[in-house]
């Protein structure tokens, strides 16, 4: 009987170190994403800025490179804590985010992501524009 009893102790312990690591190595807030509609709006813009569409495609409904995003939402497999964790660390073809994305810039992605209704981003700021060239007489 002690023996079952120390070896649930170890599984416990186990687990809460794993969870503390976890929680530790990325925020609660990036981890399980954010639910606000701002939260949906600035990952939208995020997703534009990032250029992640250069591989997901517009919209994030698949490209030559990234597979298609729409559906994830519905996809009981890629919960918000997956979805962060493929940010951060890539996987396959994906490169990591780890070191150009915070963490509340990964929960507005993972919010944009999960989205029911997924806002659409505003047109980019277009770059500043040349001079004009001074008048030839």
């Amino acid at each position: 009987m002690s023996s079952v009893i120390a070896s649930s102790l170890r599984l416990i312990g186990s687990v809460a170190a794993l969870a503390l690591c976890l929680c530790s190595a990325t925020s609660a807030h990036a981890l399980f994403g954010s639910k606000t509609k701002a939260d949906e709006q600035a990952g939208a813009i995020l997703f534009r800025d990032q250029d992640c569409a250069h591989c997901h495609g517009v919209g994030g409904r698949g490209g030559k490179k990234g597979p298609d995003l729409t559906n994830l939402r519905k996809d009981k497999l890629w919960t918000p804590a997956k979805i962060t964790h493929q940010i951060l660390n890539g996987g396959q073809k994906m490169p990591s985010f780890s070191d150009a994305l915070t963490d509340r810039q990964i929960a507005q992605l993972v919010a944009w992501l999960r989205a029911k209704h997924r806002p659409i981003p505003p047109p980019a700021p277009s770059a500043a524009p040349a001079p004009a060239a001074p008048p030839t007489n």
